[in-house]
């Protein structure tokens, strides 16, 4: 575990801090903490930083109510630079943004997949309920409907699985994969949830796991 007093401030006393919504594992912002404001933040939960400008400290959301709740702080290997995991109240930048990050400069047109940017996706496809859209049908058809589906294509893995067809069995996979993602977003269990749940399974011998089972 890395301490304050270990990381490589610069000759303004400042560290860039490059924050990321733990959710969609999305860049909101890169700003600058001292060390006032990390120790605010780490004792807050919620992020402080150190504005430029106007050369005071900044706890985000204290006017305008979007809060960042830090997950977690992690430095880079040469101690210089951090990244803030956090859950966000709302828009990150002051124009009123989800990122500070808007202005394109090059894109090869394919989107990196992540599971939190999945599950973002299919958060805001049942907030706005697109016409037309299968999930927005899953949704406005609501839990039963659901389980049904993760039910059915649970059985579709098996059948590919049995049959040792691999390409198969990677696209019922992911059909299942997308299913018990609009399970969670119904049941509001984020991907955050589940990391900390299989996180936790590795302290739990395997014998006495079976043995609670049974």
């Amino acid at each position: 575990m890395v301490k304050i007093d270990e990381l490589k401030f610069d000759e303004k006393g400042l560290i860039p801090a490059i924050v990321v919504d733990a959710e969609s594992g999305k860049v909101l912002t890169l700003a600058y903490m001292n060390q006032e404001s990390l120790k605010i933040s780490l004792e807050k939960g919620l992020t402080c930083f150190w504005s430029r400008s106007r050369q005071e400290l900044w706890l985000k959301g204290e006017t305008s109510g979007n809060y960042q709740h830090i997950v977690s702080i992690t430095a880079d290997c040469d101690k210089d630079a951090l990244v803030v995991m956090v859950k966000k109240d709302g828009p990150a930048c002051h124009l009123g943004t989800d990122s500070c990050f808007t202005q394109e400069l090059y894109t090869s047109g394919k989107e990196p997949f992540s599971p939190e940017g999945l599950y973002a996706l299919l958060k805001e496809r049942k907030e706005t309920l697109p016409e037309g859209s299968y999930t927005t049908y899953l949704f406005q058809n609501g839990l039963d409907k659901i389980l049904k589906k993760v039910g059915e294509e649970s059985t579709e893995v098996i059948i590919a699985g049995k049959a040792e067809d691999k390409k198969e069995t990677v696209y019922e996979i992911a059909d299942l994969a997308y299913h018990i993602m609009v399970l969670m977003v119904e049941m509001g269990i984020s991907v955050e949830d589940i990391r900390k749940e299989l996180a936790g399974r590795h302290v739990i011998d395997h014998k006495v796991k079976q043995e609670k089972m049974v």
